[in-house]
């Protein structure tokens, strides 16, 4: 692959556009330039409405001048894509376009997204220099939208992992990119009914395995703590001093405290999808109220901690072991009701819903300006 390449392609509102790529990229930034492109926001060059008659065959033989190839796509400018297939998904989606001209900002792409399935693969083994992403602007889920790799037609949708739960690359229960066919009916049709809910149902699951994990550690610390208070020892059967058993506890409480805010960042979704009446244990109602309870508690003292005056450490964990011990007593419950409930899926697409083909992309080849490419 050349150092510096120019893949051009064709916008139906910008005309030719222009995307630098490569390891030596700035020298067909340069070339673009000089051959009279302009930048926008998102590193995407566009020939203005009053450029100055500039024809692709200039740009070729300014590329060359700064050691840059120059590729036509086969397809239509990628942001064009992700903006039709958001119009027909369900809610509200914004759009924008990412540039990884340089390939090491691909690679700082892979460990963000949570994918199990083709589009994490290709990331890794395939060179992508843009995509784009369809971020919901209710519920915060952001897509990473690319075209497929060695396909002149289709495309590869998968998901970033949502805030909160970062650590998930490599996870095996992450969700499955799908493909999608150059038809935003049929694409956004296969997003809404196939993809949101499976990453829906993943993020269900990651979020019921993460309050477990941090359960499960809580309660082996405070197992630790009394066996040691009870011994008046350490592990390693040293003697415990009174100072030390103090010190001791608030470790404990401590670590505890930071590791309950877990919790407190994923029940109350899962809380407000469990329904106990419909479950094998109806009688888990009362439980989960007061599981709720104490999560309301502890975002009561943590919005206390972050926005009002300084608050001693003892205090802060005096205030919330009550709440960490409901959660240790009664967590199990709360565990058993959330395995059983299944996530809110979108609301399907009718099946009459359009094909919309995509249009076919202008050929840039033999383009003179950005408002009348001709053919």
């Amino acid at each position: 692959m050349a150092k510096a390449q120019i893949i051009l392609s064709h916008s139906r509102d910008s005309g030719i556009v222009a995307i630098a790529s490569g390891e030596q990229y700035p020298w067909a930034h340069t070339a673009l330039a000089e051959s009279g492109f302009r930048r926008d926001d998102d590193d995407v060059y566009h020939l203005p409405a009053d450029g100055n008659q500039t024809t692709v065959v200039d740009l070729v033989k300014c590329a060359k001048r700064h050691r840059t190839s120059v590729h036509t796509s086969s397809r239509r400018f990628i942001g064009d894509a992700a903006r039709d297939l958001a119009r027909q998904l369900p809610g509200q989606w914004n759009t924008s376009v990412e540039i990884y001209s340089h390939p090491a900002w691909q690679e700082d792409l892979v460990p963000w997204i949570w994918d199990s399935g083709e589009l994490g693969r290709a990331l890794q083994s395939e060179r992508i220099p843009y995509a784009a992403t369809l971020t919901d602007t209710v519920n915060g889920t952001t897509l990473l939208f690319v075209e497929r790799p060695g396909r002149q037609l289709d495309y590869l949708v998968g998901a970033f992992a949502p805030e909160g739960l970062e650590e998930g690359y490599g996870d095996p229960h992450a969700p499955r990119s799908i493909v999608l066919p150059p038809f935003a009916g049929r694409a956004a049709q296969a997003v809404a009914d196939r993809y949101l809910p499976s990453y829906e149902q993943a993020v269900h699951a990651r979020r019921t395995s993460a309050i477990a994990a941090v359960l499960g550690g809580i309660r082996s610390e405070h197992d630790t703590w009394q066996a040691m208070v009870a011994s008046g020892r350490y592990s390693d059967a040293t003697p415990l001093s009174a100072a030390a058993l103090g010190a001791a506890t608030e470790e404990f409480l401590d670590h505890s405290w930071r590791r309950f805010l877990t919790v407190v960042d994923h029940a109350p979704t899962l809380i407000d999808r469990c329904r106990p009446g419909s479950s094998p244990w109806p009688d888990d109602a009362a439980t989960l109220s007061r599981l709720a309870d104490a999560i309301t508690d502890t975002e009561t003292l943590l919005h206390e901690v972050v926005h009002g005056g300084p608050m001693p450490s003892q205090e802060r964990n005096a205030r919330a072991w009550p709440a960490i011990e409901t959660w240790l007593t009664d967590g199990e419950i709360f565990l058993r009701q959330a395995r059983v409930s299944a996530p809110h899926r979108h609301p399907a697409l009718p099946v009459s819903a359009p094909a919309c083909p995509l249009p076919q992309p202008v050929p840039c080849t033999a383009a003179t300006n950005r408002s009348t490419p001709t053919t």
